[in-house]
């Protein structure tokens, strides 16, 4: 199943630099991982702010909230999840 997944990071400004680098280190690895298990498909910064949009391909909407939830700025985050489905005009075999 495909998920268009939006992304807000709000550290608090009073974060200790250190555990904000850290968080940030330790999230890039996480998310480097799903990308190359092919989990976390597409991934777009938003200009101008701590966001991104992404497509994750998992098996289940339960499946999806392992995932974001284990990700370690999740605490920090808001996130909005909308289903996908394959568009009838697509061309691309693996939009499903």
């Amino acid at each position: 199943m495909l998920f268009h997944v939006e992304m807000t990071v709000n550290l608090p400004s009073d974060m200790d630099a250190e555990r904000a680098a850290r968080l940030k280190s330790d999230e890039e690895s996480d998310v480097q991982k799903l990308r190359q298990e092919g989990v976390w498909r597409h991934l777009w910064r938003i200009a101008g702010r701590y966001a991104n949009i992404s497509v994750f391909d998992v098996e289940s909407p339960a499946h999806l909230h392992d995932v974001l939830s284990q990700l370690p700025l999740f605490p920090y985050m808001d996130v909005e999840v909308r289903a996908l489905c394959r568009h009838a005009s697509s061309i691309h075999d693996d939009d499903r």
